[in-house]
């Protein structure tokens, strides 16, 4: 733990003196830290920083089968090994904090490669100084416009549903929206002291086309005038409770009622602060603060408005501090933004932190030139508050927010398949907007833990520390779920898919990398005893009878040639549940085509092709997956394309419209679900589509396992 000293008597700044910050849980990895930038405004710092991240992961190698195997041998050896990979934190903070945070670095700082750090914002001049100082690192200005909007760019890339609309009186306020995969052109309106309107039109194409000296700063400055109250939050927290018809003069006041002829409803704000000047009568400070926030805000939207018509723009995003996940300012600006037009304002959840970003300069780091993923584990959710240290922190309403993202091995690109990319949406069911649903599988991961947990530690025997581990990703996932409970919109779009991939990262997050590796080397060795004995079953049928069986088989977990022309097999990149990875995959396929003429002349003439997914998940984003296999697709022009399993084709991808013929197939193994589908339990999903106008013919399959 660190807590802070005393306050710096050479800078001008009040900071918070009582903050302790435990390392597990904001500071992450930060003794292999190597580079870092900041953004500094006028209330907020966002820190980032590179770091390197050990951690196991379960490698397959095939044994040596040359001679002839005897009846006990294993088809593969599984082992664990450390393996190095790339990780970006932000942490978004209040200025008050900043000598803290700085002297929390400086005392855990092990291994940075660097002797500057990259700086933009405001602040970064008036805390030049401090940083040096504190750090012993030279600061180096970076332009703060340039560093916004390739942060921007970044995390709509990267996250799929960085981006959020906000709807006040839905179940839930936060509805999250899927990423175009073509981000440009957009419109940002970033709201800080002042507001800065920016139009996009490609990663380096950029331009400022507007602004406002009307923002958070004039709220923040006339807020306090009005009020006598001098922290942002506690002002926000007055508006939330205020009435803005007690100051604002309404249309009825003037007309008595609606205004017709013009449309103006009696409801509507005729003059911010109008009846200030008449009555005679002392006013809230809630109900001002409240009618201060209107006016700002609807000015912001009103010339956002214009400026998205005058450009031709549909997508207009918002940020900055004065947003900040705030439902009283996002609801305000959505009011705003939909009484002047019909377009649908959206907000990123996290761009503040992502601003200093792409200062880290250095080819080997560049997030450009691979594909990222959030990290649930060690990110935090929209709208958190500080972590549990001591009451009187609690009460100054600090927030630290956190997000982790991992460098993956491979560059992920939409599916060329899909219809309409920019309409795909994987997810069959949003969690957030289902109440009945979210109840009941927030229940059954909760109700599920004790299995994995005991699972994870069956894997590792020989590690007496497993228990120990296991039950600190106990506690982690059961928080998560318990967070979701209270904000189901907490860590963005909520699905079944999100709440197994946080479980596969908080398995990561404690070295568990692979819970069933052993369960699928056990079953993958008795299956393969068996393939000659079935494929000479089948071989043996009617035409008729062996698609049935076939079908079947798939059903039952296993793949088999359908009789196309050439099959493309992709599997998961990384492990999911019992879910066979591409290393396994090739070693078995390996020792089949040695016993299988079929299978042997399939690989060599390259008609059977095993590639990697890009997926670690159990479910399946054909947004996001591995470049060589979209590449593959492309160039053997595929026309088939089967989604097997409950995960990839039910959870994921049961409305997903393909630009050739897809089978989606699964047996529906949970009995809430099939109840819901109107089944019954073990019922099976057999869902073959044509795109409309495409005759049937011989085919090339692609089929994720």
């Amino acid at each position: 733990m660190a807590e802070c000293g005393r306050v710096d008597s050479n800078t001008s700044h009040t900071m918070d003196k009582s903050i302790t910050l435990p390392p597990d849980e904001i500071f992450r990895n930060l003794e292999n830290a190597k580079r870092f930038a900041i953004d500094i405004g006028g209330s907020l710092t966002k820190l980032a920083y590179y770091s390197t991240v050990q951690h196991k992961v379960a490698k397959v190698r095939s044994f040596d089968h040359t001679a002839k195997a005897a009846a006990g041998d294993k088809l593969y050896e599984i082992s664990m090994q450390e393996e190095v990979t790339a990780r970006l934190h932000f942490i978004k903070f209040e200025n008050a904090y900043i000598e803290t945070c700085l002297d929390f670095i400086k005392d855990h700082l092990v291994n940075t490669e660097t002797k500057v750090i990259k700086a933009t914002g405001g602040g970064a001049h008036k805390f030049k100084e401090l940083i040096e100082r504190k750090l012993g690192l030279k600061v180096d200005k970076e332009d703060e416009m340039t560093c916004l909007i390739k942060g921007c760019n970044f995390v709509l890339k990267n996250i799929p549903h960085e981006a959020f609309v906000y709807a006040k009186h839905a179940d839930s306020e936060f509805r999250f929206q899927t990423t175009n995969p073509d981000i440009f052109p957009y419109l940002l309106v970033n709201i800080g002291s002042g507001v800065s309107i920016v139009k996009v039109e490609s990663e380096d194409k950029f331009e400022r086309i507007g602004g406002s000296s009307i923002g958070g700063g004039t709220f923040w400055g006339l807020g306090a005038l009005l009020t006598k109250t001098k922290r942002f939050d506690e002002l926000l927290q007055l508006a939330s409770k205020g009435q803005h018809a007690s100051v604002d003069m309404l249309v009825k006041d003037i007309y008595g009622g609606s205004y017709g002829y013009l449309g103006l409803t009696g409801d509507l704000i005729a003059s911010s602060f109008g009846k200030s000047a008449t009555a005679d009568k002392d006013f809230s400070k809630e109900d001002m603060a409240k009618s201060l926030l209107h006016m700002i805000s609807n000015d912001i939207g009103q010339l956002a408005c214009l400026y998205a018509k005058l450009h031709n723009l549909s997508r207009v995003y918002f940020g900055g501090f004065f947003i900040r996940g705030h439902p009283v300012t996002m609801h305000t600006i959505t009011y705003s933004i939909n009484f002047f037009t019909k377009a649908t304002p959206s907000s990123p959840r996290r761009t503040g932190a992502a601003s200093a970003l792409l200062q880290l300069q250095p080819q080997s780091v560049y997030p450009n030139q691979y594909s990222w993923g959030e990290n649930y584990a060690g990110s935090s959710g929209l709208m958190s508050v500080s972590p549990d240290m001591n009451p009187m922190q609690r009460a100054r309403s600090g927030t630290f927010d956190m997000l982790e993202m991992d460098r993956l091995e491979r560059q992920l690109v939409n599916l060329p398949l899909l219809q309409d990319p920019s309409s795909y949406i994987p997810d069959t069911v949003d969690l957030t907007e289902d109440a009945l649903a979210r109840e009941y599988w927030l229940y059954c991961f909760e109700e599920a833990l004790d299995g994995v947990v005991k699972r994870a530690v069956a894997s590792q025997p020989d590690m007496p520390e497993a228990a120990l581990r296991a039950e600190k990703f106990r506690q982690k996932y059961r928080h998560k779920l318990q967070t979701l409970r209270q904000q189901p919109f907490a860590y963005g779009s909520l699905t079944v898919r999100s709440l197994l991939d946080t479980r596969e990262h908080c398995l990561n997050e404690f070295n568990f990398p692979d819970p069933y590796s052993k369960i699928k080397q056990r079953e993958n060795d008795i299956a393969l005893k068996y393939y000659q004995k079935a494929v000479k079953s089948l071989d043996e049928l009617s035409w008729e009878e062996k698609q049935f069986a076939l079908v079947q088989g798939v059903l039952a977990g296993n793949v088999f040639d359908w009789g196309a022309k050439a099959v493309v097999l992709a599997s998961n990149s990384g492990p999911a549940l019992n879910d066979v990875t591409n290393g396994e995959l090739q070693i078995l396929t390996e020792r089949i085509a040695a016993m299988d003429p079929v299978i042997e002349a399939g690989l060599r003439e390259d008609r059977l092709l095993l590639v990697q997914s890009g997926s670690s998940s159990p479910c399946l984003d054909l947004s996001r997956l591995d470049k060589v296999l979209a590449m593959v697709v492309r160039e053997r022009q595929t026309d088939l394309v089967i989604i097997e399993g409950m995960g990839r084709a039910i959870h994921t991808n049961y409305y997903a419209m393909l630009s050739c013929e897809s089978l989606k197939m699964a047996v529906i193994k949970n009995s809430w679900l099939a109840d819901r589908l109107g089944g019954k339990l073990f019922s099976v999903v057999f869902k073959y589509e044509v795109p409309a106008g495409k005759p049937n013919k011989d085919c090339g399959a692609f089929s994720p396992s």
